[in-house]
């Protein structure tokens, strides 16, 4: 009975995770869409009647500031001001350094340094799929390990060296892993066996 109670509160989670983002990016989306209403009105009255001009303009100017805003903030001056925007306010917000950093890496913008490498990092007697956060000066590694099937939740370990086997794997397959409750899970270990055979 606890692990049917554990796993319907981990799949609501998951749910939830996954719902709660979307949701609320449609949910601005169609804000921003209706306070825009009013600046586009007399462009859509030079069109058809019949077109739903308001509502089509209206979206496309939201898709072109979002591009916009996309565009300024990979050059170096847009850099800093997100950065100090994210430290001084969205970073206070609980989760959101966790969800920025998985959702770069899914999209492919994260910076290099910046990179979760995929793992199996050695817990109790067994090998746990896990990704690497940071090395420390002392050589050992802060790793994060998620739960399953969510990534958005988990523990921080920091473990010797010896202890944490780099995977030669992309970051989405060791995600594609954990999500579908470890199935997959034979490449990440033949991955690993591979680089222990190229040391």
């Amino acid at each position: 009975m606890k692990q049917f109670i554990e796993f319907v509160a981990k799949a609501f989670v998951s749910g939830l995770l996954i719902l709660v983002p979307v949701y609320l990016a449609v949910l601005l989306l169609l804000k921003a869409m209706q306070s825009l209403v009013g600046f586009v009105r007399p462009f859509a009255m030079l069109l058809p009647e019949w077109f739903p001009a308001e509502h089509v303009l209206s979206l496309l100017l939201v898709l072109i500031v979002c591009f916009l805003i996309g565009v300024a903030v990979r050059t170096p001056a847009g850099r800093v001001i997100r950065e100090r925007v994210e430290k001084s306010l969205f970073e206070r917000i609980p989760g959101y350094a966790l969800f920025r950093s998985l959702t770069q890496r899914l999209a492919g913008t994260d910076d290099e340094e910046n990179v979760w490498k995929p793992a199996l990092v050695e817990i109790e007697e067994a090998l746990v799929p896990a990704f690497i956060i940071e090395e420390l000066e002392d050589g050992r590694f802060t790793v994060f390990v998620p739960s399953v099937p969510t990534p958005f939740a988990g523990a921080v370990y920091i473990l010797t060296p010896e202890r944490v086997h780099p995977l030669d794997v992309p970051f989405t397959q060791a995600l594609q892993s954990i999500s579908r409750w470890g199935s997959g899970s034979k490449e990440l270990v033949a991955a690993m066996k591979t680089e222990s055979a190229l040391k």
